[in-house]
């Protein structure tokens, strides 16, 4: 097992493009808050003290964003040494299958861990200095941001656990198709195009369920720091359903892997 975590982590780290996609993760996520900071008091939001905003839900919202590049990464893992032939060398050093996926997931969980870890908290950064510019401040009755705060922790903390969570979504899909533009595809599709269906649903039940059962939208109420009695979905259970999502694409991608050929 050590032996394949060494090789795993050499693989991930001498790519190039691996470093760029995890720091362009981390660096996209804080951006994306920088922007979704600064336009909050504006015109959807033009008094902060009849706004209710949930402050820590909004400097986390990069998440949103960011997750892009990490399914990105995730995929690539496996596909590329598909799409390479590299998988035959690894194979040949490690016949052991579930070791090669369980030491790619530890490695690929550890480098976006790390990369979520500096975009949340560069997002949160970013939000107690924008934010209280914008009039959500002490004075309007939003405190300032603060690891402090039990429901900011959670949520800062959720986050992260939340990437950890989708790029497994992502490895397990990437190693079920084999091919890094269907595995891109089809997670990218399942995270942001099925909150989109929902705008379409007319019916209040299906709605409710889509909302609960989405891996993005039950996933992310663990950012929910305020009015957590209307969310669709309470914010551990919420992370629970995307964990669901990540354990049933990691079997399912394991098993296909265990009998197919190389």
């Amino acid at each position: 097992m050590r032996h394949a975590l060494r090789a795993e982590w050499t693989k991930l780290r001498t790519l190039r493009g691996n470093l760029w996609l995890a720091l362009a993760a981390a660096g996209l996520t804080v951006a994306a808050t920088a922007a979704a900071t600064a336009a909050v008091g504006t015109a959807q939001c033009p008094t902060p003290t009849t706004c209710f905003e949930d402050t820590a839900r909004l400097s986390l919202k990069g998440v949103w964003l960011g997750q892009a590049l990490v399914v990105v990464l995730a995929v690539l893992a496996m596909s590329d040494e598909y799409g390479t032939g590299m998988i035959r060398t690894t194979l040949a050093a490690v016949p052991r299958r579930h070791t090669v996926l369980l030491t790619k997931a530890a490695v690929v969980v550890a480098a976006v861990l790390t990369a979520g870890t500096v975009g949340v908290l560069g997002s949160l950064a970013v939000g107690r200095v924008v934010l209280p510019i914008n009039g959500f401040g002490q004075a309007n009755g939003y405190p300032p941001l603060s690891l402090a705060d039990g429901p900011t922790l959670r949520a800062a903390a959720g986050s992260v656990l939340y990437l950890a969570l989708i790029a497994l979504l992502a490895l397990g899909v990437g190693t079920a198709v084999r091919d890094t533009a269907s595995g891109i595809t089809a997670v990218l599709t399942l995270l942001y195009v099925v909150p989109v269906v929902g705008a379409f649903v007319k019916d209040p039940e299906w709605l409710d369920r889509l909302r609960r059962f989405s891996p993005m939208t039950a996933g992310l109420a663990i950012q929910a720091t305020r009015n957590l009695e209307r969310l669709p979905i309470a914010p551990w259970p919420g992370l629970g359903v995307l964990a669901g999502y990540a354990a049933g694409a990691m079997l399912l991608g394991g098993v296909l892997f265990m009998v197919r050929r190389a």
